[in-house]
């Protein structure tokens, strides 16, 4: 309790986009709430704890990344990467995923190796473990840095990029916000999503770990994927570990 919930409340750390994933919630509108799968983790395990719950907004994990070691936050939930593995500590995977390109409407681009080419504009969101693994495979392509999922929408929209990279989850959302745009089949990246929480908190970590270990076992982690229309996200297999 002393490393997990310091201040009496589960400071959970959530990325919002217009469109949910197994990463992103949505805000309602009307009522300025929170939904999706990382919003359902959180209040499950803040219940298991028996504390508040507190949602800490950031535009996208690179964010959630960054501000680690500012102790605004008690624990998250993002995509698996070496780079992100300086920053905070990772427990167990509750998500399978894959990263691909959306593509703007009448594109050529028919796959994903096709988006490595002098000339075709990648947007991504900066410091994130997809934008990192579309540098390291897409090196000839030009890359346009957004800031958050709602940024990279408009400048497609705009006709400022040709690709947008991000889990598949959630590309299938932003498809039905750019009519005429497609996502290309297979993956530049396979990875996992997991739980987290800032570096140096090993007991905060083992706690968060099983509590997602009982959370698959349970079918809540199906149930929030399924809640959010996410049906064809994939749960991780028991005990994994990135």
């Amino acid at each position: 309790m002393k490393e997990l919930v310091p201040t009496g409340k589960l400071r959970v750390a959530i990325a919002i986009s217009p469109a949910p994933s197994a990463l992103f919630a949505v805000k309602d509108a009307a009522t300025g709430k929170f939904h999706g799968v990382t919003v359902d983790l959180g209040t499950a395990l803040a219940k298991k704890l028996g504390v508040p719950v507190e949602f800490v907004p950031h535009l996208a994990s690179g964010e959630i990344q960054n501000s680690a070691a500012s102790g605004k936050w008690d624990v998250t939930f993002m995509p698996v990467d070496d780079e992100r593995k300086k920053a905070v500590d990772f427990g167990n995977a509750y998500h399978l995923l894959q990263s691909t390109y959306l593509v703007a409407p009448g594109s050529t681009l028919m796959k994903v190796e096709d988006a490595n080419a002098p000339g075709v504009r990648i947007g991504g969101v900066a410091n994130t473990a997809t934008f990192r693994a579309a540098l390291r495979t897409a090196p000839k392509a030009t890359f346009v840095t957004v800031p958050g999922v709602v940024a990279a929408t408009d400048a497609m929209n705009a006709k400022q990029i040709d690709c947008i990279a991000l889990s598949r989850e959630s590309l299938s959302g932003l498809a039905l916000k750019i009519p005429g745009s497609r996502i290309l089949d297979g993956g530049f990246l396979n990875s996992s999503t997991a739980v987290a929480v800032p570096k140096g908190k090993p007991e905060a970590l083992a706690y968060a770990s099983q509590f997602i270990e009982e959370a698959k076992a349970s079918g809540l982690v199906r149930k929030a994927f399924d809640a959010m229309n996410l049906k064809n996200s994939q749960v991780a297999p028991a005990g994994m570990k990135p």
